[in-house]
């Protein structure tokens, strides 16, 4: 199949940011009393926003989500992908496929903050294939698993959402995905999170970037 516009999301896709971004979120928020595993922590977070989470955040810790605590958050989020982010195996020369499979119309559609994937995607070498096509859910009126950042990228793009694919790997973001009426398919190297992936609406999953450039062919 032909596609319009192939529109990615970020983390967990192109760059492997989440289990350091949620290190930090773990340890932060035992400091303040929420006691969780690393796993428990991914479990839970991984594709929402921390700010979505108010609620739950302030009834485990009894302390109120402050702009201070998201600001020291974000700065020791920051520090730490500056020191350890590496890019998914394969993701460069899956969005070199995408790039030439759509004619340049590719864009990345995260629900992460504008500064944090523009951060990472120019410190793992593929923010010259997005720049000026990248869209944060923080920046819409709902982020994921709402689709609006999914259709704001292909209205950006001037593409039908019915035409666009894209490339997800949380049951979050296959939801939002599916919701913008767009064709979804998961980024699953961990097979035993298929088929939740699959009951999300991924129309197809594959086990590594590296394989992307062939199914698009």
């Amino acid at each position: 199949m032909k596609f319009e516009a192939i529109l990615f999301d970020c983390d967990g896709v192109l760059v492997d940011s989440e289990p350091i971004v949620n290190g930090v979120l773990r340890d932060m928020l035992e400091e303040r009393g929420w006691a969780m595993s690393a796993q428990d922590c991914m479990d839970y977070f991984v594709g929402k926003a921390v700010r979505d989470e108010r609620v739950a955040i302030e009834a485990h810790t009894g302390q109120p989500l402050t702009e201070g605590w998201m600001g020291l958050f974000y700065e020791r989020r920051n520090a730490e992908l500056r020191e350890r982010l590496e890019i998914i195996t394969g993701a460069h020369a899956a969005v070199d496929a995408a790039h030439t499979h759509t004619l340049a119309r590719i864009a990345c559609a995260s629900g992460a903050d504008r500064f944090k994937v523009e951060m990472q995607l120019t410190q793992v070498g593929l923010f010259g294939f997005f720049e000026g096509r990248v869209f944060s859910g923080h920046e819409m009126p709902r982020s994921k698993p709402s689709p609006d950042v999914y259709l704001a990228a292909a209205h950006h793009l001037n593409a039908a959402p019915s035409q666009c694919l894209v490339i997800e790997d949380t049951t979050i973001g296959i939801t939002a995905g599916v919701a913008a009426g767009a064709t979804v398919w998961a980024y699953c190297p961990t097979p035993a999170r298929g088929p939740a992936l699959l009951q999300a609406g991924a129309g197809r999953l594959f086990g590594s970037m590296a394989d992307l450039p062939g199914l698009l062919a």
